[in-house]
């Protein structure tokens, strides 16, 4: 079993990241290969909303994005972690949410996934929506969720709580354990509003058609 962890904080040694690797630890104990990336330390560009990799099935600019998203391709799960900055995700998951293929492309089936969110004030339970709400849309199984309120260049201990939110998640990757409620809630998105909104696109839709295809979601192009 293979999973990606994604930092994506500024910080390689903050808060988010000592969640991270925690996760990333238990991930190992448990037999799981594990691979790390923190963002800040690639290279990916904004989006430029051109959508040719709908039509394509990869991006116009050449940097990690790509590269980063076929890691996430053929692994088995996959862990994002994010500080909360305006009561969102940081810019630097931003950019690889808008370029990663995520939600249309539906990068995330079959998958096991936890969620990391830390802030200073209320905003991070947003910025853990927006993880949670990611995993689900683009098709992967949410195993757990880690929330932590903490104080900015924060370098506490992590509580009992949270390492047996990070141990209780990491079992249900293991045991790639479903959730027959976010089954039927991601169906019910996919039919009714992603489906239909990319039959409407048609031809300029052909690289996701084809993904779809390949991932035995469709039959060919018939959608």
């Amino acid at each position: 079993m293979k999973i990606i962890v994604i930092n994506g904080s500024p910080r390689t040694n903050g808060i988010t990241a000592s969640i991270l690797h925690s996760v990333e630890s238990e991930l190992i104990s448990l037999g799981i290969d594990v691979e790390f990336f923190n963002l800040t330390d690639l290279d990916i560009g904004h989006c430029l909303g051109c959508c040719s990799c709908y039509k394509t099935g990869h991006c116009i600019i050449k940097d990690d994005a790509d590269r980063l998203s076929e890691k996430i391709k053929h692994a088995d799960g996959l862990v994002l972690g994010s500080p909360t900055y305006a009561s969102n995700v940081s810019g630097l998951m931003k950019d690889f949410i808008d370029r990663g293929h995520f939600v249309i492309e539906q990068l995330l089936k079959d998958k096991y996934c936890i969620t990391v969110a830390t802030g200073e004030n209320y905003g991070f339970k947003n910025t853990l929506k927006i993880l949670d709400d990611l995993v689900i849309f683009s098709g992967g199984t949410l195993s757990g969720h880690i929330a932590l309120k903490a104080p900015f260049n924060s370098k506490e201990v992590l509580s009992e709580k949270i390492r047996n939110l990070i141990r209780k998640a990491s079992c249900r990757v293991e045991a790639k354990k479903k959730n027959i409620f976010q089954n039927l809630y991601h169906n019910l998105i996919f039919s009714i509003g992603i489906k239909p909104f990319v039959k409407r696109k048609g031809k300029r839709y052909t690289g996701v058609i084809k993904g779809w295809a390949d991932m035995q979601m469709i039959k060919g192009e018939n959608i």
